[in-house]
């Protein structure tokens, strides 16, 4: 099974969302901004992970130089071309974690 997640970045904290190829979420979180905390919940994913999307965030190099450290297949996403959905009635860190992952999963995630 191929598995795609996204990670919204904040200042103190990140929400993941881990989809698989039906965008059935597996996994969605907020968690503290430690590069241990996130690793530990992307663990048992791991080997079916295509790909991570992340916020290019002005803070996003420790996220994407740590998880790359341990192999994670990483994706520096270019959030000002990043396509919202139209009519979209919910928005906020969860849906926007996971709307990253969907957009890695279709292959049309504007990267940066």
């Amino acid at each position: 099974m191929s598995l795609y997640a996204g990670i919204d970045l904040h200042s103190t904290n990140s929400v993941l969302a881990v989809i698989d190829e039906h965008d059935r979420v597996l996994r969605q979180c907020r968690l503290p901004n430690e590069l241990p905390t996130i690793l530990k919940a992307m663990e048992p994913y791991r080997d079916e992970l295509v790909g991570v999307a992340v916020e290019s965030t002005y803070n996003w190099y420790w996220l994407v130089d740590g998880l790359a450290e341990y192999s994670y297949r990483m994706h520096l996403v270019n959030t000002a071309a990043v396509p919202q959905y139209d009519g979209l009635k919910y928005s906020g860190d969860e849906s926007d974690a996971r709307h990253l992952a969907h957009l890695l999963r279709l292959g049309i995630l504007p990267e940066g």
